[in-house]
């Protein structure tokens, strides 16, 4: 990817950009709330900054849905792009866990220049996911058939896919997840639909040892059958 000169925006706008642009992949609505819970920011605050993205031209909203314009999807792709470049350049070179890489990479996407991020892309091999399977932008990334975890039915083999960002922002799921090698390319057995002390999740066989996912993860764990 050839370094290209790009218009600067406010931390604040790519933070919001990048947010809405995650909402609506992993199929979240994209209303104010929903914001403010993925920003842990107030909801009055939300509501703020929306009316000025509006001004600004990079979010339109329609009864109460807010969607990205054409410059505020190019900006959310930018920013996206280049944390999931970060996390997989922190991980695959710098060897940071996935819990670490990701705190790191918010803070880098909002200063990798168009020349290190063209760099990063050919340092790694030009990678088409982060580490946790999400589709990096402007690659020529082809989304596998997947399903989540919970549709799978007990002795069914699978391979973990990608694990969404909805799940990277909830406290301790990532250290988790890598912990339990629930790590995209790993192949593993449904042991059982019932997970943690019998509440409704999936309990799998990964890696030799037995592992529980509560439903909020299994329900949203993508992996491909086998």
């Amino acid at each position: 990817m050839a370094p290209q000169t790009q218009r600067e925006w406010h931390p604040a706008f790519e933070e919001y950009c990048e947010a809405i642009f995650e909402l609506r992949e992993d199929d979240v609505a994209v209303i104010q709330a929903r914001i403010a819970e993925r920003l842990d920011v107030s909801r009055p605050a939300v509501s703020e900054m929306i009316k000025r993205m509006d001004k600004a031209g990079i979010v339109t909203i329609d009864n109460g849905t807010i969607r990205l314009t054409a410059d505020g999807l190019s900006l959310a792709e930018t920013v996206v792009r280049r944390h999931r470049l970060a996390e997989r350049f922190l991980t695959d070179m710098l060897g940071l866990s996935w819990a670490d890489a990701h705190v790191e990479a918010g803070r880098w996407e909002h200063v990798i220049s168009p020349t290190v991020e063209a760099a990063m892309t050919r340092a790694l091999g030009a990678p088409t996911t982060c580490p946790h399977g999400n589709p990096i932008p402007g690659t020529d990334y082809s989304a596998p058939d997947t399903v989540s975890l919970d549709q799978l039915v007990v002795g069914a083999g699978f391979i973990v896919s990608r694990i969404p960002e909805e799940l990277e922002f909830t406290p301790g799921l990532l250290e988790f997840l890598e912990l339990s090698s629930l790590l995209p390319g790993h192949r593993g057995t449904v042991a059982a639909t019932t997970g943690p002390a019998g509440a409704s999740g999936t309990t799998v066989e990964i890696d030799g040892r037995l592992v529980e996912i509560d439903e909020f993860a299994s329900t949203r764990i993508l992996v491909r059958a086998v």
